[in-house]
């Protein structure tokens, strides 16, 4: 059997990674060793980087498009999470045999669409063959304003913990594409895998939480698990109030199937949603980011002394087998 066509290395940088480099200078169209990035005035650089690998990050059948553009997202999800502004990326490829021409072409053709949706451009990058399964690496360039950033180690007693968006829709997708998660329609299987597949990272929302929220991150390893992450950075505890979690339309017509599925959206990963705190004070101003936004940012909780995260359902009463939830990378 024949191999798939593929260009050869320098072939492939120039045919396909050179045009997504084409708008930043510092690139100097991917002709040089290195790139040159310069900060715009009064800001930082702040930094990022996230791998995928075919069978644990996105399944090897995902349209290579949509694999390209999840890369992206998830690495702009952590800019957005620390309050910073896009700027540029770094990508580096290791490609199996497998990977052909057209391929190529539909990755490539994924990644110029969201550089286009988010104002960014390629710097540069590697590209390898591998024995192994198909391996991606990413890294995210993005400016913050005088150094100022969103972390994890700020939240405090009494804070309110907020969320944006829906949680539990990547998780069930990705049960649904599994053939895991059966008794939904066309429509709703549709929408789930496609949260799964193509995260929506909230970088208007992140830099506008700066100077109102004390703590963020985005729910990458799943509500309960990322919430415990603030809790043990900052050194205190949290309750999440779980009949206030938003869900999706899809995701409440799963759950009032099997109500079991509770468990999984509250610790289930790959959502990319902000989940931040904020004094009680400033509900009034994130209720009017929200609508300013067209996003919704939805009260889930409190913030107190302790350590850990629990969830409690509408009687106060403590949800069991949680754990400590979230995913953990090996």
């Amino acid at each position: 059997m024949a191999q798939p066509h593929r260009p050869g290395e320098f072939d492939l940088i120039a045919r396909y990674f050179a045009p997504l480099a084409a708008g930043e200078a510092g690139a100097f169209g991917l002709t040089d060793d290195a790139a040159v990035l310069i900060p715009s005035p009064g800001c930082s650089i702040v930094a990022t980087a996230d791998a995928m690998v075919a069978g644990v990050h996105f399944l090897p059948d995902d349209p290579p498009d949509l694999i390209a553009r999840k890369l992206l997202r998830v690495n702009l999800s952590d800019l957005a999470a620390m309050g910073a502004r896009p700027r540029a990326y770094l990508l580096t490829t290791a490609f199996p045999a497998a990977i052909d021409d057209a391929w190529l072409a539909a990755f490539a053709e994924g990644l110029a669409a969201d550089q286009a949706e988010f104002g960014i451009h390629l710097l540069g990058g590697d590209t390898v063959s591998t024995p192994g399964p198909l391996t991606l690496s990413l890294t995210a360039l993005g400016e913050a304003r005088d150094g100022a950033v969103l972390r994890r180690s700020g939240a405090k007693p009494g804070d309110t913990v907020y969320v944006t968006g829906t949680i539990g829709d990547a998780a069930l997708g990705l049960d649904s594409l599994r053939g895991h998660l059966g008794g939904l329609g066309p429509r709703q299987t549709e929408y789930l895998a496609g949260r799964y597949r193509l995260p929506q990272p909230r970088t208007p929302c992140g830099p506008r939480l700066l100077g109102l929220a004390h703590a963020a991150l985005d729910v990458s390893d799943g509500l309960v698990g990322d919430l415990g992450h603030i809790c043990k950075a900052s050194g205190l505890a949290a309750v999440i109030e779980a009949a206030r979690v938003p869900t999706s339309e899809a995701a409440d017509e799963a759950l009032a199937a099997d109500p079991e599925l509770l468990t999984r959206i509250l610790t289930g990963g790959d959502d990319y949603e902000l989940l931040f705190t904020a004094p009680p004070d400033a509900a009034a101003a994130v209720a009017a980011l929200g609508a300013e936004l067209g996003l919704a940012i939805t009260a889930i909780g409190r913030c107190e002394a302790g350590q850990g995260v629990r969830a409690v359902d509408r009687d106060g009463a403590v949800l069991d087998g949680l754990g400590e939830g979230g995913w953990r990378h090996g």
